[in-house]
């Protein structure tokens, strides 16, 4: 964690922040993109960026219109399978930036698959240079190759573009020793170390992008996104669910 300063009223300068396809949908409805929600989403970054003068990257998941495994199971060829669900993250994507804007913030959609007509190509310095001047740039497409998960991609662009933290926002409140869903009992972490979470086999992002975190020290947060204001409190750096160091 980087010290705070004056300028920098948080714990972390440079966010990725890894959003759930799903959590874009309202329950219960036909919508695949509720707008009421992706505005709620938009307006807690864009308050957070203007609070703290954050550089913050987002990539968002495509569960809400199509999982390219699960088709892949029904007999679509896999590698199809994963490239539409490349193309739904874009839509995602694309949701969130102009509602981003809308909220008062400069944002931008870089696509790992070119198309030029809805979004600026990924290219890491471009993003970089973006970030430093205060826009919030949307990473789509995942990597733009099949047989990775958008959290993969997630702990990629992290890396590429030298974030200090990886912030998994999702429909639980942090890392619990099982499945609070099914487990009354269990109990949730503050913090975490990667060791135990590979020792208890606790499934906090796929293996591949849990191991690039790992290895590369990009500690994880996990925190609800669900509850309102929370997308903000955890990009300012206030310690809510559970990091992963």
């Amino acid at each position: 964690m980087t010290a705070m300063s004056e300028e920098t009223p948080t714990a972390y300068k440079r966010i990725l922040l890894k959003l759930s396809g799903e959590a874009l949908r309202a329950p219960g409805s036909k919508d695949n993109i509720s707008p009421e929600i992706v505005a709620r989403i938009a307006r807690e970054i864009a308050e957070a960026q203007k609070q703290g003068g954050l550089q913050i990257a987002v990539v968002v998941g495509g569960g809400n219109i199509w999982r390219g495994a699960k088709a892949s199971v029904r007999g679509m060829d896999r590698p199809t399978a994963d490239y539409v669900g490349m193309l739904a993250t874009v839509m995602n994507a694309l949701s969130i930036c102009s509602a981003v804007q809308e909220a008062g913030v400069p944002a931008h959609v870089q696509s790992a698959i070119e198309m030029k007509n809805v979004a600026e190509p990924y290219v890491r310095n471009n993003a970089r240079t973006l970030l430093r001047s205060g826009h919030v740039v949307v990473f789509a497409a995942g990597t733009g190759n099949p047989f990775f998960s958008t959290d993969t991609a997630a702990a990629l662009r992290a890396c590429e573009i030298n974030a200090e933290v990886v912030m998994k926002a999702t429909s639980v409140d942090g890392v619990y020793t099982a499945d609070p869903k099914t487990d009354p009992t269990a109990t949730r972490f503050d913090s975490i170390s990667y060791e135990e979470c590979i020792q208890r086999e606790l499934k906090v992002m796929d293996q591949t992008a849990f191991t690039l975190c790992k290895d590369n020290k990009k500690p994880i947060m996990v925190f609800d996104m669900h509850r309102e204001g929370n997308i903000t409190r955890a990009l300012l750096g206030e310690k809510i669910g559970t990091i992963i160091n």
